[in-house]
């Protein structure tokens, strides 16, 4: 797969300049804060725009994690470091083995902290990562690209595909190439940027919210959360000891002390001491309930 085609690229929404922006250097710092917060503005109603094929994405997502599959992220620049970031962030959050969701970024983890650009060009390293971490049925593929022909990410969804992955695209420019390689593509116009080509602006920015949308939405139907509580949080510092204290003291009506009880006989897993409240059970019958049930709270606490 070669770089991607220059003049195919000068036509991209996202390559263009905005004429109305000909004088931004000239705009004092309050002008050109205006001029890039309507931008980013613009972007809550592109998502919803695409909401139907983010949706499409979480079951995908869900499908595949539920079955013991694994989330891959695949991406490059900025795509490849906000991917980074939703796969660090989901396993202290929703209780998730680190294991479970990857980000592959072009340029490997040097790239999460500092630009590798020609990196994008080389398909070659996502077909090397992709089969290192044995990819295949089972796993769904999340290909990142503002552009949608990004030869690194391209790699990445074709070799996830042929793998027997199921695929997902996530772009900012209609009718590129992703489309051919991915089973759902969530289509994000975002447009000319207020810096022509800076897709790590508004571009950027509906990625990172379709992929909060993405994961955290699939980790809700997992049973991760307990309406918005966060039940499978990581309790390993003060402030998230004392967030999964509150969610007990909120969720089942009890004291602090009750709270810190229960935790306590439940090695300070929210979900299990919360468990152990509602239904009136020990420590380890919770647990048993909440692995028979798939984890979710409210199967747990119905069950006999």
């Amino acid at each position: 797969m070669t770089s991607e085609s220059g003049s195919d690229v000068d036509l991209l929404a996202t390559e263009q300049a905005r004429v109305d922006l000909a004088d931004l250097d000239q705009r004092s710092p309050g002008e050109i804060v205006d001029v890039v917060l309507a931008a980013e503005a613009a972007v809550p109603a592109v998502l919803r725009g695409a909401r139907d094929a983010i949706a499409a994405a979480v079951s995908l997502v869900e499908r595949a994690l539920d079955c013991g599959g694994r989330l891959v992220y695949v991406g490059a620049g900025t795509p490849g470091r906000l991917a980074a970031m939703d796969a660090a962030e989901c396993p202290p959050t929703f209780g998730i083995e680190p294991e479970r969701i990857l980000a592959i970024t072009a340029g490997g983890n040097v790239a999460i902290g500092s630009a590798v650009e020609d990196s994008e060009d080389d398909a070659d390293a996502a077909v090397t990562s992709l089969t290192a971490i044995d990819t295949g049925a089972g796993d769904v593929i999340v290909g990142i690209s503002a552009s949608g022909r990004t030869p690194y990410v391209l790699a990445g969804l074709a070799t996830g595909r042929s793998a027997g992955a199921e695929t997902i695209a996530i772009v900012n420019n209609v009718c590129s190439p992703a489309h051919d390689l991915a089973d759902v593509v969530v289509e994000l116009s975002t447009g000319p940027e207020v810096i022509a080509g800076s897709t790590r602006l508004a571009a950027g920015t509906a990625q990172k919210m379709a992929l909060d949308a993405i994961s955290t939405a699939a980790m809700v139907r997992l049973g991760r959360t307990c309406g918005p509580w966060m039940v499978d949080v990581a309790a390993t510092n003060e402030k998230l000891r004392r967030r999964a204290r509150r969610l007990i003291r909120e969720i089942a009506g009890v004291s602090d002390a009750e709270a810190v009880a229960a935790l306590d006989a439940a090695g300070w897993h929210p979900k299990t001491a919360l468990v152990s409240v509602l239904a009136g059970v020990d420590a380890a019958t919770a647990r048993a309930r909440l692995d028979a049930h798939g984890g979710r709270v409210r199967e747990a606490i119905g069950a006999a």
